[in-house]
């Protein structure tokens, strides 16, 4: 059964509702946004111009047990700048509500990310399975990795512990920043070498992105 409603409870800030089906174990909400113009990301040039319309579909926040998915009708423009190279583009949604290329609403992206950091990746997907969020162990892990803020700034209080990827079976090395409070990097294993990494990760943050993969 589809419900016109104008309520905005079950998506994010900035989208128009325009029907909402509501089943026994899932929710689908159309929406589209409530602005008719977007700006081109590459030289800032404001369009109204339609090219042509795709449908984008975004996992949200459960609501009453039940899952909430949102397909939200997104428009690509044309550029209207003479100068600009690129002539069509995609009307954003905003960080508030999706980034580019993401399947989540930031807000169902950041229960994602607690989760990773609270439980890790079977722990974490057993709680979101009960919590009605489909979200898989190594997704979990994923966003933990994608969040994890890289430093600008040398490291002076350094802590290091295991990372079960697989408790039991298979650990890694969980590199935190004390001092910012924050997760720097997860290494692959727990071997010796991976202390020689972390120790230089403390003098050089700027090599974080190879360390990564030492192992």
């Amino acid at each position: 059964m589809c419900r016109n409603t104008h309520s905005a409870k079950l998506t994010p800030g900035g989208l128009a509702i325009d029907c909402v089906e509501i089943g026994s174990a899932k929710i689908i909400v159309t929406a589209r946004l409530s602005t008719k113009i977007g700006t081109c990301p590459e030289c800032g040039a404001v369009s109204g111009r339609i090219h042509s319309r795709y449908k984008r579909r975004l996992m949200n926040l459960p609501a009453h047990g039940r899952i909430v998915e949102i397909n939200v009708e997104t428009r690509r423009f044309r550029c209207v700048g003479t100068a600009c190279r690129r002539r069509i583009f995609v009307q954003r949604l905003g960080d508030a509500v999706a980034l580019p290329s993401a399947r989540r609403t930031a807000r169902m992206d950041s229960i994602v990310h607690r989760l990773g950091l609270a439980l890790g990746g079977r722990p974490g997907h057993n709680l979101a399975s009960r919590l009605a969020i489909p979200v898989s162990k190594d997704t979990l892990l994923r966003t933990v990795r994608r969040r994890a803020a890289r430093p600008r700034e040398p490291l002076r209080a350094v802590g290091i512990d295991d990372w079960a990827w697989r408790k039991g079976c298979q650990y890694g090395t969980i590199i935190c920043d004390l001092e910012r409070r924050r997760i720097v990097a997860l290494l692959p294993d727990r071997a010796s070498g991976t202390s020689a990494a972390c120790r230089l990760l403390s003098l050089h943050p700027a090599r974080l992105g190879r360390a990564r993969q030492v192992g």
